[in-house]
């Protein structure tokens, strides 16, 4: 049996943009992706904290340094830039390999940035 456990997370991002007119997706600064080890094409689940939405999409990579946290496409609805969110990644693992993870939470600065 395979659970699917908390992988990791970007805890409390602020949405630099929301393009409507792109094919898809949400663009993170690869400095993010690669502190919260998410890979371009992994589903995520967004959290806005400002107006509860919730939706899933899939990583697409920034420039890095950027800070950019972009939502693209029909999913640019749900945002607005200056909305908080929470970005969440799972993944499926046995019982004992779920037991043994620990989950990854990146707490960026208020320009998306590492600490």
């Amino acid at each position: 049996m395979l659970l699917h456990i908390h992988k990791s997370k970007i805890h409390r991002a602020v949405i630099t943009e929301a393009n409507l007119q792109y094919v898809g997706s949400i663009t993170l600064d690869e400095d993010l992706m690669d502190a919260a080890q998410l890979l371009e094409g992994e589903k995520v689940l967004i959290v806005n904290n400002n107006n509860g939405e919730r939706f899933e999409t899939y990583v697409i990579k920034g420039p890095r340094g950027s800070g950019t946290v972009c939502l693209n496409g029909a999913a640019a609805r749900k945002v607005l830039p200056g909305d908080v969110v929470i970005i969440m990644s799972f993944a499926l693992m046995t019982p004992e390999e779920a037991r043994n993870y620990k989950a990854i939470t990146v707490f960026p600065d208020e320009n998306n940035r590492l600490t």
